[in-house]
């Protein structure tokens, strides 16, 4: 798990990649990189989590987000993480 802290003041080069950086966090979902990703309601923090094998590989991760140079990460590896993730039931009807 990932908790990346975010700049105070939101300076306009951290604005601006915003768009950027919801693209490959997209992607990276799609990918299965990342398994979940949070924010907190005051715009202080991200939380995400990440399938990889090594902290070497969690911080190659987060270096390939755009805003990357505006945060902060704190890593802390878990031995599991469970999710409530329903997924439809399809109506053969």
């Amino acid at each position: 798990m990932v908790e990346l802290e975010l700049p105070e003041l939101f300076v306009q080069n951290f604005t601006d990649q915003i768009k950027e950086q919801r693209k490959k966090i997209e992607e990276f979902m799609s990918q299965g990189t990342i398994k979940s990703y949070s924010l907190s309601l005051n715009r202080s923090k991200l939380w995400m989590i990440l399938s990889a094998y090594s902290e070497f590989e969690v911080m190659d991760i987060i270096s390939d987000l755009p805003s990357s140079e505006f945060m902060v990460p704190s890593i802390a590896p878990l031995m599991f993480h469970n999710t409530n993730q329903q997924v439809p039931s399809f109506s053969l009807n």
